[in-house]
């Protein structure tokens, strides 16, 4: 029989609750779906009016992993939905807007991840990102280097960033910016990371291909294209451990020493939000949005 749960007066099936998810740490689905829960209120505000796109790990990260990006089968009707432009024509996909929804998504078993868009305005970009992705021998320590020096560059424009691990090697950078489209937003993050590339030519590349990039941070600044998504803030990842993409102070990206520093679990994340709080967000204040400067990226 399939539990069933009232969650702000919806029913919520859950099920396969005793099910190991990252077996690292025997961490069960019933877990998860607690994290997550217990996550929402900090969580919630990252994924309101955004499409989301489930990459489902149902049977843990060594079974079949697979990207979702329609309205899945069976999803409650009260379940927000939202049309959103491809190149192939239009699509339904979920937009999770409450903790029902939250909790009926846990159930998939999923990371999540959203556009630089909101689905009232996909023409237009609010979000800034770059991804640092270190290649072997580099780690998490020369992606706090690379993240500093764009910090700068980007304070240098107007525009604050916020940063987070990426809940698997590297990190991610996020702005909130207005009045552009995604393509000018991708033409000024390209822009940037070759400018970091020329600033610190031993330790960053902007290019993806993997024979460049031993040894240096790859900034991907691909990720703001209007159909690309990034992982949330606060989503754990498709790991053996419960890993989560998870904000941090600026601080500890300044006194970061050792590769597996800024990593961290499900279990560490109610007594950081206590301590700190949301650390992004700053990017959900009303009228903190700058304007990129004139020119950058083009029309």
């Amino acid at each position: 029989m399939t539990p069933i749960t009232e969650v702000e007066g919806r029913r919520v099936a859950l099920r396969n609750l005793e099910k190991v998810i990252h077996p690292a740490t025997g961490f069960t689905k019933a877990e998860l779906i607690h994290y997550y829960a217990t996550t929402a209120e900090v969580m919630l505000p990252h994924l309101r009016d955004r499409a989301v796109s489930f990459l489902r790990y149902p049977d843990g990260p060594g079974g079949q992993v697979f990207f979702t990006k329609n309205v899945p089968p069976g999803t409650p009707e009260w379940v927000t939905r939202a049309e959103v432009p491809r190149s192939e024509g239009p699509a339904r996909m979920v937009v999770v807007q409450d903790l029902a929804s939250l909790v009926w998504a846990a159930n998939l078993v999923a990371e999540f991840h959203t556009h630089q868009w909101v689905v009232q305005a996909p023409e237009v970009a609010d979000r800034l990102v770059f991804d640092l992705d270190p290649g072997a021998p580099a780690t998490v320590v020369e992606c706090c280097e690379v993240a500093l020096w764009l910090r700068e560059r980007l304070a240098a424009d107007g525009i604050t960033a916020y940063v987070k691990t990426a809940g698997s090697k590297g990190l991610h950078l996020l702005a909130a910016v207005r009045g552009a489209s995604s393509s000018r937003v991708t033409a000024y993050a390209k822009g940037v990371a070759v400018e970091a590339e020329g600033a610190l030519p031993g330790l960053v590349v902007h290019r993806m291909r993997r024979e460049l990039r031993g040894g240096k941070v790859f900034v991907d600044w691909s990720q703001n294209a209007g159909r690309k998504t990034t992982a949330a803030p606060y989503t754990l990842r498709a790991r053996g451990v419960p890993m989560v993409s998870l904000p941090v102070e600026w601080g500890e990206v300044r006194d970061c020493r050792r590769g597996r520093e800024l990593e961290f679990l499900a279990g560490d994340v109610g007594e950081r939000v206590r301590e700190f709080g949301d650390l992004m967000g700053g990017l959900l204040v009303a009228g903190g949005a700058v304007e990129l400067p004139p020119g950058a990226g083009g029309s």
